[in-house]
């Protein structure tokens, strides 16, 4: 049965900018705000959506992302003729066994989308943080009768730098793109949100292939090629929250919006819910002298120290007279006795021993990463 639109995550990035906490895991495997992963937000829009099927593209360190998808039950994808995915690249007849940018990693997996039969094909990026309902963009999409719908949303200038750009007409349609310019035209950032009509996009993906010539990239080349091509390109403005957490400082940042009651996400809007794998681990236990003000504090965790404006994750340790501040500790640290964190990001599973101190600076976020031993021992070996 023909299935009209089919989102594909392009969840394969290493996250170099986020550093020793990437090292092991993929960007958007990365924990985040206590309960979840980067990726659980891409999915949930999805799954609220009412976008049944689901292709998570991944790549870089794939096995805490592949065990975390699962088969999509999580996110309510479990079903027939629906579900998640997981898409990793394989050795084909040509010899290619990576995906060499975005618009490759959707070549690669041609076969996968024709067996869904889709008019439409969304394609996502995997790491970022925001909600949004897809079935209105694509309602904008069909209106304007576009081959191509890109998301977009205003950034402040000095920034544009470091997206691409979009200048549009005054229909919205799409006029030119500027890949990261010294000096742009609009201040119309992409999000990394794209909607195309398949049977056009998968025509430009084989002919060019055929010809040997370069496509690899949505942003580099796709759209260019649309572009010169005349297709119907379009702009559709997104209002609200959407973060990009690929540096440790705006990961950091994210989480300590995160804990505003009046965030703008609405984490706990009822009607368009975050969804995440959890683990079923023990209840939180504060003992007689823990202090916890303003943070959010998961299950399985134990605290018998201060924790002020900070998120600890699911099964997180806290010895006798430690302090946390401004910071996010990702699930199963263990935090020694007498330790001070400040202004940090914890990574997962990380053990700081007792009497250690982890401080950050002004901007520069102080990290510890995945699996990493701060104090004690480790630093006689």
């Amino acid at each position: 049965m023909k299935t009209e639109t089919v989102a594909m995550i392009l969840a394969g990035g290493q996250g170099s900018r986020l550093g020793k906490l990437t090292k092991q895991i993929a960007k958007p495997a990365v924990p985040f705000g206590g309960n979840y992963r980067i990726i659980d937000f891409a999915i949930s829009n999805c799954a609220n959506s009412g976008i049944k099927n689901v292709g998570v593209v991944t790549q870089y360190q794939p096995l805490v992302l592949n065990s975390h998808v699962g088969n999509g039950s999580s996110w309510g994808l479990n079903r027939h003729n629906g579900g998640a995915t997981i898409l990793q690249p394989y050795s084909s007849v040509d010899g290619e066994k990576f995906f060499k940018g975005t618009a490759h990693a959707i070549y690669q997996n041609i076969d996968y989308i024709d067996q869904k039969d889709p008019e439409y094909v969304v394609v996502l990026s995997g790491d970022h943080i925001y909600k949004m309902d897809y079935e209105k963009m694509l309602e904008y999409h069909k209106r304007k009768d576009a081959n191509l719908t890109v998301g977009v949303m205003p950034v402040p200038w000095e920034d544009t730098s470091r997206f691409g750009v979009m200048n549009t007409d005054k229909t919205d349609r799409i006029i030119e793109f500027q890949e990261k310019p010294e000096h742009a035209k609009s201040n119309l950032a992409s999000m990394g949100i794209y909607i195309f009509n398949w049977a056009r996009l998968k025509q430009y993906l084989v002919d060019n292939q055929s010809k040997n010539r370069q496509m690899e990239d949505f942003g580099h080349h796709v759209i260019p090629a649309y572009l010169r091509n005349s297709e119907a390109v379009y702009a559709y403005q997104f209002e609200g929250y959407w973060k990009d957490v690929g540096t440790i400082e705006s990961l950091w940042s994210a989480n300590m919006e995160f804990l505003d009651p009046d965030h703008e996400l609405n984490i706990r809007d009822r009607d368009w819910r975050v969804y995440s794998r959890n683990p079923n681990t023990t209840p939180q236990f504060l003992t007689a002298s823990a202090r916890v003000t303003d943070s959010m504090i998961t299950d399985g965790c134990y605290i018998a120290g201060e924790v002020t404006h900070s998120i600890l994750s699911h099964n997180v340790k806290v010895g006798k007279n430690s302090v946390i501040k401004d910071s996010f500790v990702m699930p199963n640290a263990v935090i020694g006795e007498n330790v001070t964190i400040d202004k940090a990001i914890i990574g997962e599973g990380a053990h700081i021993y007792d009497g250690a101190e982890v401080v950050g600076i002004e901007e520069d976020i102080a990290v510890v990463g995945y699996g990493e031993e701060v104090g004690g021992y480790s630093d006689e070996k």
